[in-house]
């Protein structure tokens, strides 16, 4: 008993001298928490301080998307993800939106076959769903489907297993799990190191948010869904200890434009104003940097050409006007699709802990054969471990209210910020200050010093 009093005496100056060093790590930025955001960006971006964690494990995860526009991309789409695969600890690869082209219908085969495709990576590959894949097939030259009934084959098929894609895939937990979100599969959380990362449904353009008469209520009803998983991501990440939260949506959501709430708009009768079908997804995003102190990123397709091939800068501002340091955005936009991918490496035992860079597939590196997918229970390779999450049941509860599950709450949304939950909402103008955005090799972001990029062989 002396001896284990002992060793607990001895613990305590050692996880003062933590707390305080968490304290400071908090305090820094003025009053707004960074966690070690300001590190540095050498040649990519970091995201937090390595002090709390240092025996996090390393891994890497790369981000590639829109790929495949035509059955003649299959075989370099698979040559891409040859090559990411060969790229030491890499942990998972995201596809981030668009398995198909604007002008391919969306047939059921079709969707079958880019899905063999990417069952054969060897790294773990989630798949988030994008503009191409559902919202865009009710057009002609998509061969006029229904753009629900088209999502719902998605959710029945690339989104019925309780994992990833992938050789070796990693678990993750699907908002479905949720009883009122039960059709939101394609909404995901999974778990890699200390960093929390979440895919939602959320494509270009202006997030299917649509015009016509009559009640969105495709739109309304995902806005309310994508709303209650951010938050829950936020409260999963405290509870969890989380370092950082990453989230990866295929739109742009043009974070620049923020709508500040408005309880007058419905007096200004404004035409010709292009309702922001990303604006309940911004304000979510800043919801979020407010439960979760950590530093918060945000990774999606770029609808522009970025001279670096990635943008990385802080444009969102808050319903006071003021920037939201402790959320960062990654906009994507290699300039060659079938021969770079984004490569972020993790390592909280160095500075700056996490990278981001462009990498290149090796020109020497010939096209792959035709090859059947391997089964689910034969991995082709052994791949860095990623803690998974828990099951379902610990889940933490959220806007309880007397009478319902703790699980089957959904945020509310004020009137002047769309009214009656994400009901249709009055069109308002512009009304915050706007931050250019500046490609990742040069710019300067509030915060980070200027940034890099780094090519592959």
């Amino acid at each position: 008993m002396r001896i284990i009093d002992a060793h607990r005496r001895s613990q305590r100056p050692r996880k003062l001298r933590a707390a305080l060093t968490l304290a400071l790590l908090t305090l820094s930025g003025g009053g707004v928490p960074l966690a070690g955001l300001s590190a540095g960006l050498s040649a990519g971006l970091a995201i937090f301080a390595p002090a709390a964690h240092a025996d996090t494990p390393r891994y890497t995860f790369a981000v590639i998307a829109n790929t495949m526009q035509s059955s003649a991309d299959e075989t370099p789409t698979q040559r891409l993800i040859e090559a990411i695969s060969r790229e030491r600890d890499m942990s998972f690869i995201v596809y981030d939106g668009n398995l198909k082209g604007a002008k391919e219908a969306c047939r059921d085969a079709l969707y079958e076959r880019r899905h063999a495709l990417l069952e054969t990576s060897r790294p773990a590959l989630f798949f988030i769903p994008g503009q191409h894949d559902w919202a865009d097939c009710g057009t002609a030259e998509a061969g006029g489907f229904d753009p629900v009934e088209r999502l719902d084959l998605l959710r029945q098929t690339l989104f019925a297993d309780a994992t990833s894609m992938g050789q070796n895939p990693i678990a993750l937990t699907r908002e479905s799990e949720v009883s009122r979100f039960r059709p939101y599969r394609e909404n995901v959380r999974w778990q890699a190191g200390d960093t929390v990362f979440v895919g939602l449904n959320a494509p270009s353009p202006n997030n299917h948010y649509l015009t016509a008469g009559g009640r969105n209520g495709e739109f309304e009803d995902r806005v309310i869904a994508n709303a209650f998983w951010l938050e829950h991501a936020g409260e999963f990440a405290k509870r969890r200890d989380a370092r950082a939260i990453v989230v990866f949506i295929q739109g742009d959501p043009d974070p620049e434009r923020y709508e500040r709430p408005d309880r007058f708009a419905w007096l200004r009768f404004a035409r010709n104003t292009r309702r922001d079908g990303f604006l309940e997804f911004k304000r979510s995003l800043v919801k979020l940097a407010q439960i979760f102190h950590g530093p918060v990123l945000v990774i999606h397709c770029d609808d522009e050409r970025a001279s670096a091939g990635f943008v990385i800068d802080q444009p969102l501002r808050n319903d006071k006007g003021m920037l939201v340091t402790n959320l960062t955005r990654v906009a994507l936009a290699p300039h060659d699709r079938l021969n770079q991918w984004i490569q972020v490496e993790a390592d909280l035992g160095r500075k700056p802990p996490f990278r981001v860079s462009v990498r290149d597939v090796p020109k020497q590196m010939p096209m792959p054969t035709a090859q059947p997918v391997m089964p689910r229970d034969e991995p082709a390779a052994s791949m860095p471990a990623v803690p998974a999450l828990g099951p379902a049941s610990e889940l933490p509860p959220l806007l309880q209210s007397p009478g319902d599950s703790q699980l089957d709450q959904q945020p509310r949304i004020p009137a002047d910020q769309g009214g009656g939950g994400y009901g249709p909402a009055t069109s308002t103008p512009p009304a915050s200050a706007t931050q250019p955005r500046t490609p990742g090799a040069t710019s300067s972001v509030p915060g980070l010093p200027a940034s890099s990029v780094q090519r592959g062989p």
